[in-house]
């Protein structure tokens, strides 16, 4: 039920934004520190620390041995940038896309690389693809986890061992939420400021012994940017996957990665992080299967996220608004919770349907979400009023 009495109870941390992502519970400035400041990052400080934040990762993602994790520049999209550039062209591509960020890859591998043996496999908003139709003796590229939807695949189970093609996976929203399967995965992406709620900038670069493989055996008929660069001579840059990042990284950025890493592992790694997630996506679907205004927009319950949840309206004078009506609306709604301070950037991404996008990752504390639900309704009761004043 939706109410004009305004609730008394206020979040916490009123941080629900999908990136940056709200910092781990109990976090402040004290944890830097012990940061590097000022010391090369060729150091031995400043290598120690990325090393670490290499090993750390692998443990808490649960990373195979014989992968190599990478930090590279420009955030998640520099890591996937990074893998298309380096990685296709050897063969044909299958470009899987269900939200906004999958169709940017698509955007780049046929505007920019200019393939000329591309397949779309495409839904929209809500939906995902028909996955049967992949074929994987191509390459493939998905995201794993659709940031600007809240539509996920359910599990790796679409993706055959035997595959001949590599799967090129952006798992930025997924990372330390959903159990990626690693074996069925060649690339891995992801950044800092997503699950963990680390700082922006930096991204991270997964390679199974697949890709490596093809990094070695594989030259692009294009040139490649230094930061692009994963090879020298023919052979991988292994350097890279031990804390010798190409460009400089900020230490700042790093010594809060190892902060959110070390917590995670204090809580109890992986199985609490997704624990944690599922918790919180579970009390914003309670509310919406109660809503009478609210509703999914990821169709069904299999493939909802646990993390970027994303809502669209389903009262009927709102959705018989027209779009530019609907996002006027949601606008005013989320300006009513940003001006009261309880709810903080929650707005649909400018690509997707008109609505609400709710972060559930694993640093959002579960009691601040439900003290977040009452305000929903109230502030959908106000905005509902000024529409009707307006008619």
């Amino acid at each position: 039920m939706t109410t004009h009495t305004k609730p008394g109870l206020r979040p916490v941390n009123p941080n629900f934004s999908s990136g940056p992502c709200a910092k781990r519970p109990g976090w402040s400035v004290e944890a830097l520190k012990a940061a590097a400041l000022g010391r090369s990052h060729r150091g031995k400080i400043g290598k120690a620390k990325l090393e670490q934040a290499i090993e750390l990762t692998r443990e808490i993602l649960q990373v195979p041995a014989g992968y190599r994790i990478g930090i590279v520049p420009a955030s998640d999209t520099g890591a996937v940038e990074m893998a298309l550039w380096s990685l296709l062209g050897e063969r044909g591509v299958d470009m899987v896309a269900w939200e906004s960020f999958g169709s940017g890859w698509v955007t780049d591998v046929v505007k920019q690389l200019k393939l000329a043996d591309v397949r779309k496999i495409e839904a929209g908003y809500g939906e995902l693809p028909d996955l049967t139709k992949i074929d994987f003796d191509r390459d493939v590229v998905f995201t794993w986890n659709g940031t600007t939807s809240g539509v996920r695949v359910p599990n790796g189970d679409f993706i055959p061992a035997d595959r001949k093609g590599l799967t090129i996976c952006d798992a930025t929203s997924a990372a330390f939420a959903q159990r990626l399967d690693f074996e069925k995965l060649d690339v891995v992406t992801f950044s800092w400021q997503k699950v963990l709620g680390g700082e922006g900038a930096h991204g991270m670069l997964i390679l199974s012994p697949r890709a490596v493989e093809r990094l070695e055996t594989y030259k692009p008929s294009w040139p490649l940017p230094k930061i692009f660069r994963l090879t020298s001579g023919g052979k991988l840059i292994e350097g890279i996957f031990k804390g010798e990042t190409i460009n400089t990284p900020s230490m700042l950025c790093v010594e809060d990665y190892l902060d959110a890493l070390n917590w995670a592992k204090s809580i109890g790694g992986l199985d609490a992080l997704i624990a944690r997630a599922d918790a919180n996506a579970a009390v914003l679907d309670r509310f919406v299967g109660k809503s009478s205004w609210l509703g999914h927009l990821a169709t069904l319950p299999a493939t909802r996220s646990n993390t970027s949840v994303c809502l669209h309206f389903t009262d009927p004078d709102v959705s018989a608004l027209d779009a530019d009506g609907q996002a006027a609306f949601a606008k005013g709604l989320v300006s009513v919770l940003d001006k009261e301070g309880v709810a903080y950037d929650i707005g649909a991404y400018r690509d997707a349907p008109p609505g609400l996008r709710i972060w559930c990752g694993a640093t959002v504390e579960t009691s601040d979400l439900e003290a977040l639900l009452p305000w929903l309704d109230w502030a959908f009761a106000a905005q509902k009023a000024s529409l009707k004043a307006a008619a």
